[in-house]
């Protein structure tokens, strides 16, 4: 066999894997062309659904942070250590001149009857005791009286004692009503302030509303039509 049958024998093979060469290529860059377009579409997709279905606060959502609790406890207590800090707590600010001042009232009211009492017990004792060297009634005698007048056994004398044993029993029983009357506001300001806190959160709406109109009742046999006055509610 001489070279020219053997290059014409050869040539078929040469022309036979060229054209499965091709062929490979062509499926190759087929499938890969196809995997592309699949991945572009999958993704289009997935970024469609995301935009239309979901949001950023959807995938990740914030922490609620929780609703702080207004405690009737705690302004109890507030209003126990120093009258008026419940009322600052419950954020009832215009209600702190009413506490200051009917403290500063019956503060002012303990101080004068407190006073008096005592000035009035230390001048009707020593009346009684008429000791030259503690006269100290001398201090309330009355404008029109002398020291003598009111010293010497009589109808003045007597006036005198009995004026300043009321005197004193007067001033004795204002200041204990004092007294009285600021404990009484220091438990009513913790109680304000506990009835605030426990209504703090209490929601009002705004739909409340009363209607009052006249109506005619149903008709009675024995006092026939009547007329009486209605009122709804509506909230």
């Amino acid at each position: 066999m001489d070279f020219k049958s053997l290059r014409e024998a050869k040539a078929p093979l040469i022309f036979l894997f060229a054209g499965l060469f091709l062929s490979g290529v062509t499926e190759i860059k087929a499938q890969f062309s196809q995997n592309a377009d699949t991945i572009v579409t999958t993704n289009q997709i997935d970024t469609v659904s995301f935009q239309q279905e979901e949001t950023i606060r959807d995938i990740f959502p914030a922490e609620e942070k929780e609703e702080k609790i207004h405690s009737p406890h705690k302004a109890t207590f507030y209003s126990a250590i120093f009258p008026g800090l419940g009322q600052i707590y419950n954020k009832k600010y215009w209600k702190l001149p009413i506490v200051y001042g009917a403290i500063g009232g019956l503060g002012y009211a303990i101080h004068f009857n407190s006073t008096n009492y005592v000035k009035y017990k230390n001048a009707y004792r020593d009346f009684l005791i008429r000791d030259p060297g503690n006269r100290s009634y001398l201090k309330v005698l009355p404008v029109n009286l002398t020291a003598e007048d009111v010293e010497t056994p009589g109808v003045l004398a007597d006036w005198f004692e009995q004026a300043l044993e009321n005197k004193r029993e007067y001033y004795k029983r204002y200041r204990d009503l004092s007294y009285i009357g600021m404990a009484a506001i220091y438990v009513l300001n913790m109680i304000d302030a506990t009835v605030d806190a426990h209504f703090y959160n209490f929601d009002v709406s705004d739909d409340l509303s009363m209607k009052v109109q006249p109506v005619i009742m149903d008709y009675n046999p024995v006092t026939g039509n009547t007329i009486g006055i209605q009122m709804a509610l509506s909230f």
